[in-house]
């Protein structure tokens, strides 16, 4: 118990520390663990060049500190790895609290749609699909892109290809 406390108190002062400078080491874990957040951390430690145990407190108060905010896994979604990424700008009616929540709840209730960002600028919103083909596509902007509430406008573009998952498979 007593050794939890004192663990606590000392990661609280790095804590503080670290969030005023995150030096080279650091930086250096997070450019790893984007990459590959699955590797051990054994092989993080080598790679950035400290001891396992040193390597493994600087990730736990990067991750207490909400530097690393927490883990994701990159879900194949059914194409063989060569789906079509469309990247949709929507513009709603009105922004309202009451449109934008209406939209929102919409957006969630299909899983088609992959990523929802509330947008400033030109459009209220930003969506990525992935599909298979155009006609994968035309489904999805027919049965539920233009039947989301509030929706004035739909502006799509598809994809040439995804430089960053041009990775080699353990590197993402």
């Amino acid at each position: 118990m007593r050794s939890d406390h004192v663990e606590r108190q000392n990661l609280r002062q790095i804590e503080s520390f670290c969030m005023a400078s995150i030096d080279a080491i650091d930086r250096n874990i997070l450019r790893l663990l984007r990459v590959n957040a699955r590797m051990s951390n054994a092989q993080l430690a080598e790679e950035v060049g400290l001891s396992p145990s040193a390597c493994l407190r600087r990730v736990k108060l990067l991750e207490s500190s909400g530097v690393i905010r927490g883990y994701t896994a990159l879900v194949e979604t059914g194409t063989g790895g060569q789906g079509i990424a469309v990247l949709i700008n929507i513009t709603l009616d009105r922004q309202t609290e009451e449109f934008l929540n209406r939209f929102e709840m919409a957006v969630r209730k299909h899983p088609e749609i992959q990523e929802c960002y509330l947008m400033t600028g030109g459009s209220d919103y930003f969506l990525r699909v992935e599909v298979a083909s155009a006609g994968d596509f035309e489904r999805i902007h027919k049965e539920i892109l233009s039947t989301l509430p509030g929706v004035s406008r739909i502006h799509s573009s598809f994809s040439i290809k995804n430089v960053l998952a041009t990775r080699p498979k353990g590197r993402r």
